[in-house]
């Protein structure tokens, strides 16, 4: 049996997860600002999914990357690409119930899994204007998962009430530094824990009520031949960017 590592850092541990989630056979995509996104789609590839398709922003379909780039619209990308596509066909893929997951994130996320990408405080004056969401009001109701990452597990990003809904739709999991949620009966539940993560942290951390406590499993700590993998894939750790 291959031994497990019960302290790898969060961006090990997030990659390792998200990884985990993807399976032989599917499509995937993921945009801009997605390292980690990217990290996990080769590591799934690598590992357990060789038969899975990887489209990313570039317009690459199962690029080989000579290196990782910190940006995912790094021209990098694109080499050994089998194709190109447009966002206009990748829209197109997913409203025909074609594109399996997509990877998509928010500055705040609600307790039914909606995203808010467009503004903190009200729309017409608010304290920040965010970037928008960048195709992800189409992306979430019509790709066939959704599986939501952030980086900051907080009661500022995980709130009761979104200032503004920019997207909705069909989100599968949410990952973070602290666990796993899984969307079940319309609503965000507490699927796992982190190695070494608290209930109380993890409701502390978390704006909305949650069902969390002694008896909610552990996320399995990366093994070692993921890790391994992971090195090989990323030396130069752009995995850990979104943590800067």
């Amino acid at each position: 049996m291959i031994d497990s590592v019960a302290s790898a850092p969060p961006w090990d541990m997030m990659a390792v997860a998200m990884s985990r989630l993807l399976h032989s056979g599917e499509t995937v995509f993921h945009g801009v600002a997605s390292p980690l996104p990217m990290v996990a789609t080769l590591l799934a590839k690598h590992l357990h999914a060789p038969d899975l398709t990887y489209l990313n922003i570039t317009g690459a379909v199962d690029a080989a990357p000579q290196r990782l780039p910190n940006s995912t619209v790094d021209p990098v990308l694109l080499h050994g690409t089998r194709a190109l596509v447009t966002l206009a066909d990748l829209f197109d893929l997913s409203a025909r119930g074609r594109l399996d997951v997509a990877f998509l994130s928010g500055v705040q996320i609600d307790a039914e899994g909606r995203i808010n990408l467009s503004a903190i405080g009200p729309y017409q004056q608010p304290t920040v204007r965010l970037p928008g969401g960048a195709g992800s009001a189409m992306l979430m109701p019509t790709a066939r998962r959704v599986i939501l990452w952030r980086t900051k597990h907080d009661p500022r990003t995980f709130v009761e009430r979104l200032d503004f809904v920019t997207a909705a739709g069909n989100v599968d999991r949410v990952v973070t530094p602290l666990g796993i949620f899984a969307r079940r009966h319309l609503r965000l539940e507490v699927e796992s824990l982190h190695p070494g993560v608290t209930p109380e942290a993890f409701r502390d951390a978390t704006g909305f009520a949650i069902a969390v406590g002694p008896e909610t499993p552990v996320t399995p700590p990366p093994t070692a031949e993921e890790l391994a993998v992971l090195r090989a894939i990323d030396p130069g750790e752009v995995v850990r960017s979104e943590f800067a």
